[in-house]
């Protein structure tokens, strides 16, 4: 399937190992910067402060790590809608390495396949899915990569149905 030709919402039936997908790009701007550092309160000279990092190994402001992980991981099911059909909760991350140096400026994004995809023991109608991914910016360079756990349903979701439902009519007062 060439990339234009992406299909959303795939269902179980759908997935195999070796399917890959990418994400669309995310471009990383200082109010990221800013705001990532109130809400974790991670106010680190490196991502805050022009003067500190000038003079830093890096010679400009960069992206906190963390910063980089969060949004690849909105870029990769939340943003795309491909797996939607599918996805019940993610699971986890696994030999995650940052590196690379992601920058204001930088347009970040995700390159994701199907490693594993097996059975759920406990639970029949679901199964495990582990994506290798890489966070690359627009030069195509490696700034994370690692692996990713997702739970995936085998059946119809019901949430899926119910968000797609018409909304009841409403009373006139």
């Amino acid at each position: 399937m060439k990339h234009d030709e992406r299909k959303l919402g795939y269902t179980y039936a759908d997935l195999h190992v070796g399917m890959a997908f990418r994400s669309p790009g995310r471009t990383i701007t200082d109010a990221d910067l800013v705001g990532f550092a109130g809400l974790t309160g991670d106010f680190s000279e490196l991502h805050t402060s022009d003067v500190y990092a000038q003079s830093s190994q890096f010679g400009r402001r960069v992206a906190h790590g963390m910063l980089g992980l969060a949004y690849a991981h909105g870029l990769m099911w939340a943003r795309t809608g491909e797996l939607r059909e599918t996805a019940v909760a993610f699971l986890g991350i696994d030999d995650w390495k940052f590196a690379g140096p992601i920058f204001v400026g930088d347009t970040i994004f995700v390159n994701y396949r199907i490693a594993e995809l097996r059975d759920s023991k406990s639970r029949p109608t679901q199964a495990i899915a582990i994506f290798d991914v890489e966070v690359v910016n627009q030069d195509d360079v490696v700034v994370q990569r690692g692996r990713k756990a997702l739970l995936v349903s085998k059946v119809p979701l019901a949430a899926v149905s119910a968000s797609k439902a018409a909304p009841a009519a409403q009373e006139k007062p």
